[in-house]
């Protein structure tokens, strides 16, 4: 809670994971891949409750384990065409009301309670509606295009840039996946933590931003908790 204000964090876990089987149960430097986010939720000094909505009985149980909530999520809410926010709204619809929804995926292991934390107040700071995590860009959407068939390049870099250096092009930022924080009611209305107005991105620093969907994600997330350790 802050200023009188509650915070209900949902991190949804399908069992489902096509490009990395078994993704959010697997051992990420000695804890499952969802535990790092139940954790970071339960460590948070605003969030209230922290859930975890699954169709997948062993996250159910993890996530037991480690101290969050549960919601069994409907069969029809975990399949392929079914979106977050189905499960999300299923989720606030089977509790009591808080003023706001935390949205904590658990593909971001390397988001902390400080991290929350802090996007929380920039929230109340702002007295936005909404926060989202953000980062900078790995490398301008400036320098990248798409290709024709035969792959010829001649128009590939627009005139303007040809010959500025990257340092001096202007600062690109992407959404990481890590936070989403949005006032319930808005969120329920407008089906979207991207509402219309009254939302601010919180940056995030890259290393932190680690979005796992993929093998090579996970083996990043890996190298970047095990150098931490070792320091």
């Amino acid at each position: 809670m802050l200023n009188e204000k509650t915070f209900l964090a949902i991190i949804p876990a399908r069992g489902g994971s096509k490009r990395l089987p078994r993704k959010n149960i697997l051992d990420l430097a000695g804890k499952p891949l969802i535990g790092w986010s139940i954790e970071a939720g339960l460590q948070s000094k605003y969030i209230d409750k922290v859930i975890v909505t699954s169709d997948h009985d062993e996250i159910l149980d993890i996530a037991d384990d480690f101290g969050s909530e549960t919601i069994k999520r409907p069969d029809a809410l975990a399949s392929d065409t079914a979106t977050s926010f189905d499960a999300i709204k299923h989720t606030i619809e089977n509790m009591d009301r808080y003023d706001y929804v935390v949205l904590l995926q658990p593909t971001s292991p390397l988001r902390t309670a400080e991290h929350i934390d802090t996007a929380i107040e920039l929230l109340e700071r702002k007295k936005a509606d909404a926060v989202v995590s953000v980062c900078e860009m790995d490398h301008s959407p400036l320098w990248s295009n798409t290709l024709p068939k035969d792959g010829n390049m001649n128009d590939f870099i627009r005139d303007k840039i040809r010959d500025k250096r990257s340092q001096d092009l202007e600062k690109f930022y992407r959404l990481n996946g890590a936070i989403y924080i949005c006032d319930t009611n808005r969120l329920l209305d407008e089906k979207s933590f991207f509402l219309h107005d009254d939302i601010f991105a919180y940056c995030m620093d890259r290393e932190s931003s680690v979005d796992i969907d993929e093998k090579i994600d996970f083996k990043f997330a890996e190298i970047l908790i095990n150098g931490e350790n070792n320091e």
